[in-house]
């Protein structure tokens, strides 16, 4: 059960032995859960005198030879286990007080059953960064070390020596240590024995409160020079406090003159802490618009909500659906109550955030990824105050720790980043929010153009009275009655036949001549990033590939003169461009395929008056480079923003006229029941991104196919008649919504090990006869980062309850060095 080889002799398991409990004084014990791999037992400690510890807060304490984070379980008057009460271990300290009140805790727990997850994991992505902390043992030179080297030490002791000596404080952790040296635990003994280095514990590296030193005026004028008098006057017209630098840059004085105020008794100087937040540009106040008829209707079926209820905001693109989430919002607020909404990339919280900041101002906070620790820390603790507030946030802002919940939106709710495929729990954020409304008893808003099927099939198929109660409103048309815009569909079957081998058809290349002769703005939509999709000899056919994954290499062009650069899109390998080829020796080496990159390239080269910028996740790496991107094209500092699936998602550009996708059929022909779906929404999303102005827009999608139905469906904006024919063929093959799907993902680094495995888990599998069993095959994919992956998919009906197999039973089945991952409800089967 346990890892690492982690001394447990003074530590002791214990099973779960009841619900919460009220601390009393009788109370002395603490079951906790560890944050320690493989570990999912509780375990007691002894409460301090000193600490006042309840159930849901966040613990440090000793385990084996580390210190460890942990979560308080339950209070216990008396151990339930049989030994010394001597043997039990002190709790160290609170690292935080009452994250985990019980339906927030309820929750966790309902993750960790339903994606059959360890609890501990499932804290692990609720909790912000740098909260579970762990503790490391670590090697440093004694004196005697630092000054002299012994006449006789065996080889490894003085490889150790060496390598202490050559660092400047003489310090090492003992991982590293036994990277860099063989056998290095009989080297470390003796160092040890001889007194040349001490061994001690690192504590863990918590994320800490950010303090920032105050100065305040105090009513004690005694004898002040004319420049004291000024600062005490500047003090006093800011309300008698400013925070110490903002006083010495005003006031362009010392740290002395400062001091020199201390000792006369007109301030005081102390450190308070300050709250870091994502800093955003100030937005001008905003107030609330004037509704359309079916917005008002949605607006008032929103605000008549009592409890737990679903909705499903079924709006047009354009047609004002983040205006209905402003004015449900607002009421809530003014009750005391917050609002959560959920985004499906970071790339669209800049936006989102400066719409809500410029109605609710400061209440608006982001939590995301991109953020740093300490900002994700601290406004993590922020919203613990319980103060009305609005968060907004991609997927794991689910388990935001919002005291007073009053609504919960899903933006753009179709959206698959909303699922995790990896670190476990591989859960969706939808589900989540289903779950959470329903403890929280508040309303749930999903919201979307293209609603998924899952959620079209539950909404429209509702009962008469459905238990919690659902709602599907519609937004038909856009704001001011505003046209949808048309979509011209480009055989490129039909250019290449007239003689034109661009990788941009003639009425494209019209549209953005005019563009261009109009001062107007558009998008160029490609479905991948990178200039080329792989390399390859036209001598002897050989295509350059990843070494560590079964993929080819993508040619990355960053700008003229620099190294050509070759990337896997997968494990993130690269390589310079090679001048010959590794097989033949020939120097014809041709790109194939058009990524983001390619596509700019020529644009520069047929439109070099035509101002563009890239919006891929190349060039928005860095933090803040979503909000610089888009701030500098509203700017009207770029005529065409190229892009990938980031530019489909929720943006709002009213001057953008013109869409263009270069390449449909990239999105259509992939081995994965889903592709049609997501064709269709993504392609509706982009083309929706046109007209939203007062200028009207125009969509020029190409493709090879333009016969294929999903084509033929983003051309009409027909939704419904799309949903009817692919619902159609996923009950005919009990694909969800009509069935249910578990994945299990296999992977290591040996083929023939994983391979043998997966064939003994579905052997297992076999025998449960209510499921069907797909499988065992190699992913599509089969190496990724040098682990070899196979997959079994399993299958069943959605209202059923199966027989489903012991989970903890199939891990048993896997050696040590085969991982499995256990997916439910998979999005990504490729």
């Amino acid at each position: 059960m346990y890892s690492n080889g982690v001394n447990l002799s003074s530590v002791v398991a214990a099973e779960p032995t009841g619900g919460y409990q009220t601390e009393t004084s009788q109370n002395q014990w603490i079951e906790v859960l560890v944050d320690c791999p493989g570990c999912s037992d509780l375990f007691i400690y002894r409460l301090p005198a000193q600490l006042e510890i309840k159930p849901g807060d966040i613990l440090s304490v000793p385990f084996g030879t580390q210190q460890v984070g942990a979560v308080a379980i339950r209070l216990l008057a008396q151990p339930n286990i049989d030994i010394p009460l001597d043997k039990i271990r002190e709790v160290e300290d609170v690292v935080s007080r009452g994250f985990f009140p019980p339906h927030y805790w309820e929750l966790l727990n309902r993750v960790a059953a339903y994606y059959y997850t360890p609890l501990m994991q499932v804290i692990r992505v609720a909790l912000p960064p740098g909260l579970l902390g762990r503790s490391q043992r670590r090697l440093r030179l004694t004196s005697w070390g630092k000054a002299e080297i012994p006449p006789i030490l065996n080889p490894t002791a003085q490889k150790i020596l060496e390598l202490l000596q050559k660092q400047a404080s003489g310090d090492y952790s003992y991982y590293y240590i036994q990277q860099k040296v063989k056998a290095a635990y009989r080297g470390t003994r003796e160092l040890l024995r001889l007194g040349l280095v001490e061994s001690y514990l690192e504590p863990p590296r918590l994320t800490q409160p950010k303090l920032q030193k105050a100065v305040t005026l105090l009513d004690n004028e005694g004898d002040l020079t004319p420049r004291q008098k000024e600062i005490v006057e500047v003090l006093r017209r800011r309300g008698g406090e400013l925070w110490q630098s903002e006083l010495l840059q005003i006031c362009s004085t010392s740290t002395s003159t400062l001091k020199a105020l201390v000792e006369k008794g007109c301030i005081v100087i102390e450190e308070r802490e300050i709250l870091r937040r994502e800093q955003n540009p100030l937005v001008a106040g905003d107030q609330a618009k004037s509704l359309t008829l079916a917005q008002s209707q949605a607006l008032a079926t929103i605000q008549s909500l009592q409890g737990f209820t679903q909705v499903l905001l079924h709006g047009v693109t354009g047609s004002g659906k983040t205006e209905v989430y402003l004015q449900a919002i607002a009421p809530l607020l003014q009750q005391g109550k917050s609002a959560l909404v959920l985004v499906p990339e970071i790339g669209l919280t800049p936006q989102l955030t400066d719409r809500f900041s410029a109605r609710f101002g400061k209440k608006v906070s982001v939590y995301h990824s991109a953020l740093s620790d300490g900002e994700r820390y601290d406004t993590w603790r922020q919203m613990l105050t319980g103060e009305p507030q609005v968060i907004i946030g991609t997927r794991s802002a689910i388990f935001a720790p919002l005291p007073n919940l009053g609504l919960i939106i899903l933006d753009e709710e179709h959206d698959s980043s909303f699922k995790q495929d990896t670190p476990i729990p591989t859960y969706h954020a939808r589900s989540v929010a289903q779950w959470r409304a329903e403890l929280e008893n508040c309303p749930l808003i999903l919201g979307s153009a293209t609603p998924s099927l899952e959620s079209w099939i539950s909404f429209s198929t509702s009962e008469t009275n459905p238990i919690p109660p659902t709602y599907y409103l519609s937004l038909p048309e856009r704001i001011n009655s505003r046209p949808l815009p048309p979509v011209e569909i480009i055989d490129m079957r039909q250019e290449l036949q007239a003689g034109n081998r661009s990788i941009f058809s003639r009425p494209l290349q019209t549209a953005l001549q005019e563009l261009q002769d109009k001062k107007q703005q558009g998008i160029l939509f490609i479905h991948r990033r990178g200039h080329s999709t792989f390399v390859s000899c036209r001598s002897c056919g050989y295509v350059l590939e990843c070494p560590h994954c079964d993929v080819s290499l993508a040619y990355h062009h960053s700008e003229e003169g620099a190294p050509q650069l070759l990337r896997c899109h997968y494990c993130n390998y690269g390589r310079s461009h090679p001048q010959n080829c590794p097989e033949c020796g020939s120097p014809y080496l041709k790109f194939f395929g058009s990524g983001t990159q390619r596509v700019a390239q020529e644009l520069n080269r047929q439109f070099p008056n035509l101002r563009l910028i890239r919006f891929d996740s190349d060039t928005t790496r860095t933090k803040g480079a979503h909000r610089t991107l888009l701030t500098q094209f509203a700017n009207g500092e770029a005529d065409l923003l190229v892009g990938t699936q980031m530019l489909t998602k929720g943006l709002d550009l009213p001057q953008v006229t013109l869409v263009g996708v270069v390449a449909a059929d990239g999105l259509l022909h992939l081995s994965d029941y889903r592709a049609s779906e997501r064709a269709f929404q993504t392609l509706t999303q982009v083309a929706g991104r046109a007209g939203r102005g007062e200028d009207p827009g125009r969509v020029i999608m190409q493709t090879y196919t333009p016969e294929h139905p999903v084509i033929e469906a983003v051309q009409k904006h027909d939704y419904q008649s799309f949903s009817t024919g692919e619902l159609e063929q996923r009950q005919a093959l009990n694909y969800p919504p009509y069935g249910r799907l578990i994945l299990l993902r296999i992977s290591s680094l040996d083929p023939i090990q994983v391979q043998n495995t997966a064939q003994i888990i579905a052997t297992s599998l076999n025998r449960f006869a209510d499921l069907e069993i797909l499988g065992p095959a190699p992913a599509s994919i089969l190496r990724v980062a040098n682990r070899y992956r196979w997959q079994i998919l399993i299958k069943f009906p959605a209202d059923a309850l199966p027989n489903l197999p012991n989970w903890e039973e199939i891990r048993e089945l896997c050696p040590a060095s085969v991982s499995l991952t256990i997916d439910v409800d998979p999005i990504n089967i490729m």
